[in-house]
């Protein structure tokens, strides 16, 4: 039953979707009439995109738009009664819905409408404005500045609210500031580069609107004004007096573990196929297979690596988040000495017949191929990689960005030593510090437990 009704039901469809603004006004008025005014609108006003003079579409928008005003309308009224604060969030949306159908139709209203839509809204600024300066007689300017900004949306220029959002607003925010992390492998590089990494990265995303009141600061905050000794080790006294004489009111401050290192060496040793067409004595076209000895090295490093940070209020040095994490990366690096002829789409690992003719031989030499190469790795690739690199490649860090992005191998003789590994694991482990100040971008220093600063005393 259900497969003879699936074609009905789907040319049902399509006849909705290609349907004209005449069949679309008609399909509005019954919609309406069944009291469904809310599907009658969308109708309505898809007709009048595709025939913005088309009469009975006008006349069925303006129906439906009416019907839609008067239910709003009652609604926001019986809301009122009980909670006047919620009615006017909905004064809002339906102000909204107005003025996006404007392009259709004219809304109509209740003539005492305006009224006390503007006394729900007047209502409603009075208590965030309240709110707000009840706050920032609080020492919480993050919460004091959304009551401002609630303020604002229900109308606009509500006495001096704009100045003291403004105000507000600056003392709001948290600016954070990042000193190279120290590393016990004795790399000062990869702890400095880490930090920077992750300094730069979360500058990009913690942004309006997911971030309302952190900012990153960048480079030349701390690091201008350190000594070469504590760019590679920096105390937890030391990151907070930076974090002080830089202005930020946080400073991370954090220590990158050990570096675990794993290397492993693999050798595969066959013959691979090349398939050669030649013409034979009588004309026609020959196929033969020649085998040629191939011996591909793989080597395989793998970092585990682990970094703790604290994310420090440089007023009174209270830790507002810590955590610990642990990563690991890997690189396969292939290496042959074969320089292959011809085309390379001619290779096979074994040749087609063989193939064809002997499957278990072929499944031997594919998993001992992917044992060797990396299960997504193929002949072909390797043969690509080794054309276009002329002479021995020796490791270059600029391969880095592609250890990070996850690929299958790079063509190479050398590995990357475990340092750049730990770099590469590490660069996107910024995630956990995201989450953590997402989560305390609107909680006031008040309500942390940390010191507040006095006015002007940024």
């Amino acid at each position: 039953m259900t497969r003879r009704l699936a074609p009905a039901l789907l040319a049902l469809s399509l006849a909705a979707g290609c349907a004209g603004p005449a069949k679309l006004a008609e399909r509005s008025e019954k919609r309406l009439a069944g009291g469904d005014h809310w599907q009658a609108w969308t109708l309505a006003t898809r007709a009048l995109d595709q025939a913005p003079a088309n009469p009975r579409a006008r006349l069925a928008a303006a129906a439906a738009a009416a019907s839609i005003s008067q239910d709003w309308q009652r609604r926001i009224r019986a809301v009122a009664a009980a909670d006047s604060m919620a009615a006017a969030g909905q004064v809002l949306e339906f102000s909204e819905f107005r003025a996006g159908a404007a392009r259709y139709t004219t809304v109509l209203v209740d003539p005492e409408w305006s009224n006390e839509e503007r006394a729900l809204r007047q209502g409603a600024a009075r208590v965030h404005y309240q709110k707000g300066v009840a706050a920032m007689a609080a020492k919480r300017p993050k919460r004091a500045w959304l009551h401002f900004f609630d303020t604002e949306r229900f109308v606009p220029g509500y006495r001096d609210v704009t100045t003291r959002a403004e105000k507000t607003y600056e003392k709001a925010l948290t600016r954070i500031a990042f000193v190279p992390f120290s590393a016990s492998s004795g790399q000062a590089s990869l702890g400095r580069e880490v930090a920077a990494g992750w300094r730069d990265e979360l500058a990009r995303r913690m942004t309006p609107p997911d971030a309302q009141f952190t900012r990153i600061l960048g480079s030349q905050a701390v690091e201008h004004t350190m000594t070469v000794s504590q760019l590679g080790r920096t105390s937890r006294q030391e990151a907070l007096r930076l974090g002080r004489e830089a202005g930020a009111d946080r400073i991370l401050w954090g220590a990158i573990g050990g570096v675990n290192a794993e290397t492993r060496l693999h050798l595969f040793k066959d013959s691979i196929a090349r398939r050669m067409v030649e013409k034979g004595s009588d004309g026609r076209e020959v196929v033969r297979w020649i085998e040629t000895p191939i011996e591909v090295v793989a080597r395989v490093r793998s970092v585990t690596v682990e970094v703790e940070y604290e994310l420090i209020a440089t007023r009174g040095g209270a830790t507002v988040a810590r955590q610990r994490v642990e990563r690991s990366s890997s690189a396969r690096v292939v290496w042959t000495s074969y320089a292959p002829e011809g085309d390379l789409a001619s290779y096979r690992l074994v040749a087609d017949p063989v193939r064809e003719a002997d499957p278990a031989r072929f499944r031997d030499v594919e998993g001992r191929w992917h044992s060797v190469c990396g299960e997504k790795t193929t002949l072909r690739q390797v043969l690509e990689a080794r054309r276009s690199t002329r002479s021995g490649a020796r490791y270059d860090r600029n391969v880095l960005p592609r250890i990070i992005g996850g690929a299958a191998f790079v063509f190479l003789e050398d590995l990357p030593p475990p340092e750049d590994l730990a770099y590469a694991a590490l660069a996107g482990a910024w995630e956990p510090l995201r989450d953590d100040l997402l989560r305390l971008d609107t909680i006031d220093d008040v309500d942390l437990g940390v010191a507040a600063l006095e006015d002007g005393g940024r």
